[in-house]
């Protein structure tokens, strides 16, 4: 078909290796040299460019947010890969996976060395760090937000899980900086297997390099006194939660690390308003508050529902369900976490794709406990959220989880446009006709 050359596993049949006008090299696994050979045909761009790249199960989206917003104040010329986008100065492309394969993830990162930008801030999967598709990225610094069950129908167990993020320190130029969250065990486990420099964040581990003390919990901004080796400052921030301090920690070392003032980092938070379906809130003239987060976990959801309950809500609406053919482990538990942290529950679909609806929803179910009976299915997720929004009262919270910022629903390889955020516009402005 015109390729001059033609890189191949040694085990592969069928290559003939009889044109003469065409060069063959065989490799004993090609999935582990293409990130290599991707970043040689690019130029190697991540040498061009800073790349701090970010893992954990949660957290990852925000903090690369976090990063960029206050690189941005601060004349910082970055791009962004992650989840939500991927971005390169003004083009904004949609992310199909948080970490593109190897070869669009160089190609990414040529564009960003063509744009002048300086920086590139990543999130880096689990799957990624696997299939070896940051192979041939050199990072300057990396994060480690933290670990809880996830993606067990692909790692199997916790420690292959571990492994699998472990990659991204281990191959770290020891002259470079990991940034980990010893409040997670573990970020201590990885602290003590690593042999970079670190700089460790945390809020109950005292003598963390970068903790926050004195922390005030609101509805409209969270404060906090940062402690840092450059200094202590005092932080507001509009992303809500306990969990968002931790983010913001783990954006003031990288940021700090990379010689920005702390005074300057902690105006730029000041000015971040949201996270695109990160406990997004939703701003209506109403005597209720709505949320829209992303969570699909059940560490995301606990996290997310903790903090709506210490803000003090009447009750809290919880509208969910699970994606299909993904990790089934974590239906129980997300279950379990709704009943006990909700005060009303209604089940849906999330993206279902090939599985049954009513599978997914009766895996959820299982972890109820056997008392909880406030709840109720509706399978159709537009007319879920009209429910909670009908039965919301004054001081109430709505939260709808498990999607966030997706415009989408997948339903047994059929793709529909659907929005959260855009359906409760949508109710709530019929209403008022």
């Amino acid at each position: 078909k015109g390729a001059r050359l033609v890189i191949y596993e040694q085990d592969h049949q069928g290559i003939s290796r009889d044109r003469p006008d065409v060069a063959y090299i065989t490799v004993p696994d090609v999935k582990k040299k293409i990130g290599i050979i991707s970043a040689e045909f690019f130029g190697n761009p991540s040498r061009k460019l800073k790349v701090i790249g970010i893992t954990g199960t949660n957290g990852k989206t925000t903090v690369s947010f976090l990063i960029e917003h206050i690189f941005r104040k601060n004349s910082i010329q970055s791009g962004l890969i992650g989840t939500i986008q991927y971005r390169v100065s003004d083009h904004v492309l949609p992310a199909r996976n948080t970490t593109p394969g190897a070869v669009k993830l160089n190609h990414l990162l040529h564009h960003m060395v063509d744009h002048g930008l300086t920086h590139c801030i990543m999130e880096v999967s689990s799957h990624a760090l696997d299939q070896y598709r940051v192979q041939g990225i050199g990072f300057e610094r990396v994060v480690f937000t933290n670990l809880a069950p996830e993606h067990l129908d692909y790692h199997k167990s916790m420690d292959d899980y571990f492994k699998a993020k472990f990659q991204l320190f281990e191959n770290l130029d020891p002259k470079k900086y990991a940034v980990i969250n010893v409040d997670d065990g573990y970020g201590v486990r990885l602290k003590s297997l690593i042999k970079t420099k670190v700089i460790d964040y945390g809020i109950e581990d005292k003598n963390a390099s970068v903790r926050a003390e004195n922390i005030r919990l609101g509805l409209d901004y969270t404060q906090f006194n940062v402690i840092t080796p450059w200094g202590k400052k005092k932080i507001k921030s509009r992303l809500i939660g306990r969990h968002n301090i931790y983010n913001a920690l783990a954006a003031v070392a990288v940021c700090a690390l990379e010689g920005i003032e702390l005074e300057d980092i902690a105006q730029a938070l000041g000015t971040l308003n949201f996270v695109p379906g990160r406990l997004e809130r939703l701003e209506y003239e109403k005597p209720f508050d709505i949320f829209v987060d992303y969570a699909h976990t059940d560490d995301a959801l606990k996290n997310v529902l903790t903090a709506l309950r210490e803000l003090s809500p009447r009750r809290i609406i919880t509208v969910f369900g699970c994606g299909g053919e993904r990790d089934r482990t974590k239906r129980p538990r997300m279950g379990d976490i709704a009943a006990k942290m909700s005060d009303y529950v209604i089940l849906t679909n999330d993206n279902p794709r090939g599985e049954q609806p009513m599978q997914i929803i009766n895996e959820i179910k299982a972890g109820f406990p056997r008392e909880f009976k406030k709840f109720e299915v509706v399978l159709n997720r537009k007319t879920a959220i009209e429910q909670a929004l009908k039965i919301a009262r004054a001081r109430d919270f709505v939260l709808i989880a498990g999607k966030g910022h997706e415009t989408y629903q997948i339903f047994d390889g059929k793709t529909i446009d659907f929005d959260d955020r855009k359906v409760v516009e949508e109710i709530l402005m019929k209403k008022q006709r």
